[in-house]
């Protein structure tokens, strides 16, 4: 009666057990060890990359992007290993992986543009947080380059918000990448007024003006013989910091000096001169 009643005799359960039991308790033990193994070694690799990156001048930003990049990508092999050694067809696996990974990046075009110029820009730093740059036809201070986008302020304390991809397909025009800058301006006397004295006026007025440099040194001419002027090109150095203060406190000090000297700063204006035919036997010729 009791043999009746046993399901599994002693050798069906050794043959289950050498035949099932061991071999995939074997296969989960590898598994873990091997997942175990591979997060041990992701990390190794994660602190030699940061200790790397810690010595370069990369932007921190792009430093901690690349390196979940490189984590997600390292622990997506790890988990593929550990479920092949459980049998998984991973395989099929890695062609869904990849399908999905096709469709999202067609549905996230834009996107993955922005995203690549950000890493381009944070790579080559065609500009750095602080500069003031002219970008995508916009110009401002530089707050922030992130991933997908860049935050910029314009002079009038405006934030503005550039997408990447227009700014690296776009001219980029950096103010505050040289130390020095030179200060271009244009100041007009009339025909009538006494042209080298005008001229020696400029060129006293860059000499005294300590903000200019002396090397290079300033330029001063006569640039064109216009409608209703004689224009002078004044072209000064200055250091970048101060180029905005030069061109507004020295356009304003010229235009105070001419009038003590009495140099007229003529406005556009025309004459007109009216010439009365002769009359002849009450004819008009």
């Amino acid at each position: 009666m009791e043999e009746n009643l046993s399901f599994f005799s002693a050798s069906d359960v050794e043959g289950y057990v050498n035949n099932y039991a061991i071999p995939w308790g074997i296969n989960i033990a590898m598994a873990i060890l091997i997942y175990v193994v591979g997060r041990l070694v992701v990390g190794i690799l994660l602190s030699v990359f940061r200790r790397v990156m810690a010595k370069s001048k990369y932007d921190q930003m792009l430093i901690d992007f690349l390196e979940a990049i490189i984590s997600a990508v390292l622990m997506l092999f790890v988990i593929v290993a550990s479920l092949d050694e459980l049998g998984v067809d991973t395989t099929s696996l890695v062609a869904i992986l990849g399908a999905a990974g096709l469709a999202i990046g067609l549905s996230l075009q834009d996107s993955l543009k922005n995203f690549a110029a950000g890493v381009m820009l944070l790579v080559f730093k065609p500009f750095r947080a602080g500069n003031y740059v002219e970008v995508a036809g916009t110009a401002g201070s530089v707050q922030k380059i992130g991933i997908f986008t860049t935050t910029m302020t314009s002079l009038d304390n405006k934030e503005i918000i550039i997408p990447n991809g227009k700014i690296y397909s776009d001219n980029i025009t950096n103010y505050s990448a040289k130390e020095t800058r030179r200060c271009d301006m244009t100041f007009g006397i009339g025909y009538d007024d006494d042209l080298r004295k005008a001229k020696s006026i400029l060129e006293e007025m860059c000499k005294n003006e300590e903000r200019i440099l002396d090397e290079p040194a300033p330029l001063v001419g006569v640039a064109e013989l216009g409608d209703s002027s004689v224009n002078f090109t004044v072209r000064p150095w200055v250091n970048a910091a101060d180029f905005l203060g030069v061109k507004l406190d020295f356009t304003e000090a010229v235009k105070l000096r001419f009038d003590e000297e009495g140099i007229s700063i003529p406005y556009p204006q025309m004459d007109v001169h009216v010439h009365k035919e002769a009359q002849e036997d009450g004819k008009t010729d």
